[in-house]
């Protein structure tokens, strides 16, 4: 288990640290290093008919995650067992989570909310979702928040570790490469909707049981696991991502509030359905608890690696 060993010691280095600006200034960070290489082969591929355009994005997709799973795989088979294989393991896993970056951005939105700031709160808002900052009231605010919250606990932080956990560096570098390929060209627009196919198809299958597991981590840390785990079952489905509505419901069960619902972007207006529609819109309280639930999670999940590595 020492994989497991290796992931606890980086979720605790990125709990301690998260990533430095300083070091971001200076170096950058491994998912810029992976977007800078997209952006490149999206440029020179994404051209030509349909069929064409599938198999360019295919081959992006298996380059950029070769490009980012070989070194660290070679890196991994260099180094030593044990501790050393754990410690080392864990400082070079750390850049690929983003547990403390995500309760900052949203802390980031919680605090004006909180005090009556509607603007700043908008605009600490827009830093992490897409949808236009300036239709939302605070309800909305809050909705779009823990929405990014839930989805993001999954996406940078439970499935990195998960992943990692299965094939130490070289697995939680494949699973960054996926989860930035589909960021990036994973859209249904005219542009990606071709080239991207395989990298969304890709990143739907990575995050199946990820999605899930941090659906069950929000149930268990809220403490009355029952009801969240009842609305993730019963709500999951109706999200539009196949993964994203698992750890949405399941916050949302346990916070008693509704998520999800019509949106508006700057080129459309999406008519989605709520999840836990029953219960009422959040407020700057239910963001709190939401942030305050995420940790528990987070803290469980260390734990649950703890103990694997002691096994």
């Amino acid at each position: 288990m020492a994989f497991a060993g290796m992931m606890a010691a980086a979720l605790a280095i990125d709990a301690a640290l998260g990533w430095p600006p300083r070091l971001h200034a200076r170096i950058g960070h491994p998912v810029v290093w992976l977007g800078a290489l997209i952006a490149a082969l999206e440029r020179r591929l994404n051209a030509g008919g349909r069929w064409r355009r599938r198999m360019a994005g295919a081959a992006t997709t298996a380059i950029t995650v070769a490009a980012a799973a070989a070194p660290a795989g070679l890196v991994q088979a260099l180094l030593p067992g044990g501790w050393a294989l754990v410690m080392v393991g864990g400082f070079l896993a750390w850049p690929w989570l983003a547990a403390r970056s995500l309760h900052e951005h949203v802390a980031a939105v919680a605090a004006p909310l909180a005090a009556g700031d509607l603007a700043a709160a908008r605009g600490a808002v827009a830093m992490i979702v897409g949808r236009d900052p300036e239709r939302l009231d605070a309800a909305g605010v809050a909705r779009a928040a823990l929405e990014s919250l839930a989805e993001n606990a999954s996406d940078g932080v439970v499935a990195p570790l998960f992943w990692g956990l299965v094939a130490g560096l070289p697995g939680i570098a494949a699973y960054k490469a996926v989860n930035t390929l589909d960021s990036m060209i994973g859209h249904r627009s005219d542009r990606y909707e071709d080239f991207g196919k395989a990298a969304a198809r890709l990143d739907d299958l990575v995050n199946l049981i990820p999605a899930r597991v941090t659906a069950a981590a929000f149930a268990l840390a809220s403490g009355a696991p029952l009801k969240p785990a009842r609305t993730a079952l019963r709500d999951a489905r109706r999200h539009r991502s196949p993964n994203a509505g698992w750890p949405e419901a399941a916050m949302a069960g346990a916070l008693g509030v509704r998520v999800s619902g019509p949106r508006v972007y700057a080129d459309r207006v999406a008519d989605e359905p709520w999840v836990n529609g029953a219960d009422p819109d959040p407020d700057a309280a239910a963001l709190s608890r939401g942030l305050a639930l995420y940790a528990r999670a987070i803290a469980l999940c260390g734990a649950v690696l703890v103990v694997l590595a002691l096994l």
